[in-house]
């Protein structure tokens, strides 16, 4: 059930073009539409000893020894569902109750699921709760506590480009892999292929991930995880060639309690597209505003479209409201309006403060949530 989709960055409320061109950004799972299968002597039926790859600049001090205590909160994860259907990816120990971490996109459509510990133990696993729009999930195993030793989450606000960072997963099928590099940037934005909704504040590192990382931590040099593996960056295919990306550590610790408590997460969406102005897009629109975001487009049923925002119209593009502030606080970027929208919750009533032709107007809107596709 591997996935694959062009990488796009969608701001929350509005979507624009890529930002990574031509790129392709690959799910990390293997199984229905991945790669062949390994050998038979390519998969670890016992603890296996694993192995270390570092393919970037990482220096970690005692990283054997770190990569021995950290392994035991690290699973392998496999699935199948109907038919042939079947996947393969990573997760990660949360508590001493069973429960996992891992990708939405390892388990989606999924009938059952098990999960294997370091040192062979292994159990069925249920889903409890999920954020498709992150792509994440929590399973529940039926693993002895004693067994089961937790991750550590850092603060990944915190993390810099050029710090340490480690992966362990399965690629391939090559279980307990060890992979290490460093951080290549943070802020980036992926894009969640269940919903189109941007994840955001991704790290990226060069770290070799691979299908079969999916869902598996991303470490730090204190051997806390930073961030979950979730996709790469590939202009010829599926394979690794320096651009992994990780859903935050601090995704996961906001999320995380709703997760366990059951509760499939809803994201909060405006619902419309827009454009930077700067002097010459004003000229374009025609509009005498030249900072703020000109509205290309509504969505039907949108949350912009219940308060009134009104699109460019016509085959000249121009006519669309510009939105000045949300809020109060002023929207000259996509990264404003995405991060605005992002510390809101479904069901919150924003206010935008908008200019029509000569006039301002304020608007109030309820958002919507991001549906599946």
């Amino acid at each position: 059930m591997s996935r694959a989709w062009l990488q796009k960055v969608g701001f929350g409320s509005l979507v624009v073009a890529s930002m990574l061109a031509g790129g392709v950004v690959t799910a990390l799972v293997t199984g229905e539409g991945g790669p062949p299968a390994p050998p038979a002597s390519a998969t670890a039926t016992a603890a296996p000893t694993g192995t270390v790859q570092n393919t970037g600049n990482a220096s970690i001090p005692g990283l054997a020894d770190l990569v021995e205590d950290v392994r035991r909160s690290v699973v392998l994860v496999t699935a199948s569902g109907g038919g042939s259907a079947s996947s393969s990816g990573t997760g990660s120990v949360i508590d001493r109750e069973g429960h996992i971490l891992t990708n939405f996109h390892v388990i989606e459509g999924m009938s059952q699921i098990k999960v294997s510990l370091w040192d062979g133990t292994a159990s069925l696993a249920e889903v409890v709760g999920s954020d498709p729009g992150s792509d994440l999930a929590v399973l529940k195993a039926n693993i002895p506590a004693h067994l089961l030793v937790p991750v550590r989450l850092a603060d990944s606000d915190r993390v810099r480009v050029g710090d340490s960072v480690f992966a362990i997963g399965h690629p391939f099928g090559q279980t307990f892999s060890v992979t290490a590099g460093i951080v290549s940037a943070t802020g980036r934005v992926t894009e969640s292929a269940f919903t189109g909704r941007g994840i955001r504040d991704v790290l990226q590192v060069d770290a070799a991930v691979n299908p079969g990382n999916s869902g598996g931590p991303l470490f730090n040099a204190a051997g806390e995880m930073v961030g979950v593996n979730t996709s790469i960056e590939n202009p010829n295919g599926r394979f690794f060639v320096g651009l992994g990306f990780a859903v935050p550590s601090n995704t996961v610790s906001r999320f995380l309690p709703e997760m366990l408590l059951g509760e499939t997460i809803q994201h909060p969406q405006l619902g419309v597209s827009v454009q930077r102005l700067d002097e010459v897009f004003a000229v374009t629109f025609g509009t005498t505003v030249t900072r703020g975001l000109y509205v290309t487009q509504v969505s039907p049923g949108s949350a912009a479209e219940r308060a009134g925002v009104r699109p460019a119209s016509g085959a000249s593009g121009q006519g669309g409201d510009v939105i000045l502030s949300l809020n109060g606080e002023p929207m000259e970027t996509f990264e404003a309006l995405a991060r605005a929208i992002d510390r809101s919750e479904v069901g919150d009533t924003v206010t935008l403060r908008i200019q029509r032709g000569n006039e301002q107007l304020t608007l109030e809107a309820t958002l919507q949530p991001w549906d599946l596709q």
